[in-house]
């Protein structure tokens, strides 16, 4: 499995102007060892790096399952691009499915007589 940073993830779709903000706020921790990050990050993922004892960098992080990350490559966002235009320029349209379903299956006797012959 493999965590990219919201940053790299960006980097990876869109070119962006990033500006520091710097916050620094009091949190406590509970007696069960959490703490709140407040409600606009609930449900998000964070990487929590333990820097040294008692200190913590904590940043938000999509994590991208290894079989999912071929995905997020270059090559791909250009083939889904392409296929999305092509949809746009091609609507759908009527279509017979039991001729589709007769066309096919006419093909594939022709491919095992040729296989057969």
């Amino acid at each position: 499995m493999r965590c990219l940073l919201d940053d790299e993830v960006k980097a990876m779709n869109t070119v962006y102007t990033k500006i520091s903000d710097t916050r620094t706020s009091v949190k406590v921790v509970g007696s069960n060892g959490q703490i709140s990050l407040g409600k606009e990050f609930a449900g998000r993922q964070v990487l929590v790096e333990e820097r040294e004892p008692g200190v913590w960098l904590i940043r938000t992080a999509t994590v991208i399952p290894d079989d999912e990350l071929w995905l997020h490559g270059s090559r791909t966002g250009e083939d889904l691009q392409r296929a999305l235009a092509w949809a746009q320029s091609n609507p759908p349209t009527e279509s017979d499915v039991d001729a589709t379903l007769e066309k096919l299956e006419r093909g594939r006797k022709q491919k095992a007589r040729r296989r057969s012959a």
